[in-house]
């Protein structure tokens, strides 16, 4: 599953039962449990199995759902005034739950602190938590906050000296731009290029 794809997952699952109707829902659902043994939630952290449902129900149909899926969430664009990468793949970000929760981490000084520090680098908590002077409750808390909404990911383990295997945490996004153009909030976000590529959502919207 792509760390991208599990944050869009939320959003996307409202798009899908407001675009279809009850009927087609419970039809997808069905046999995605028949086929994948999933529910449509989880497929859509894995879209390549949503996309085979969706064609088997709709053929070429299909695309146009997902276009409009796809459209109403995000944009695929190219900055190439970036300076790291003259065709740099960035994305709009136009769903509003998801730009409120990127807003929440530059808006507390905490989360800024914490996704600035693992932006580059994956950190257990506790290395976190140090290097960013944060109060153990409080900034655990707020990294239980960030990994449940899918902006920190995984990395990696590491064992610790007793043993134990311990996940260290990375910021889910290379580059941040936040704009306020005409009193209009724009976010777009860089995911590095293993995100990319293990986003199963944005293989589907290449292949549209």
């Amino acid at each position: 599953m792509g760390e991208f794809d599990y944050f869009l997952a939320q959003s996307l699952d409202h798009n899908i039962r407001t675009s279809l109707s009850d009927n087609a829902i419970n039809k997808i659902e069905t046999r995605l449990f028949e086929k994948y043994g999933i529910t449509l939630t989880t497929s859509i952290e894995q879209f390549n199995k949503l996309d085979s449902i969706l064609r088997e129900f709709f053929g070429e149909g299909a695309d146009g759902i997902e276009e409009k899926l796809f459209n109403n969430i995000l944009e695929l664009k190219d900055h190439k005034q970036d300076v790291t990468s003259e065709n740099a793949k960035w994305i709009t970000i136009k769903d509003t739950h998801l730009i409120n929760l990127i807003l929440d981490v530059f808006g507390d000084e905490d989360k800024k602190k914490i996704c600035t520090s693992v932006t580059n680098e994956g950190k257990i908590i506790y290395k976190i938590l140090k290097e960013c002077q944060i109060p153990q409750t409080s900034g655990y808390r707020k990294i239980n906050s960030l990994i449940k909404n899918g902006l920190l990911t995984i990395d990696d383990h590491i064992s610790t000296n007793e043993g134990k295997k311990v996940n260290t945490y990375k910021f889910l996004f290379q580059n941040v731009q936040i704009n306020i153009i005409k009193k209009q909030i724009t976010v777009e976000v860089q995911l590095n290029e293993q995100g990319v590529e293990n986003s199963s959502v944005l293989l589907a919207i290449k292949g549209l």
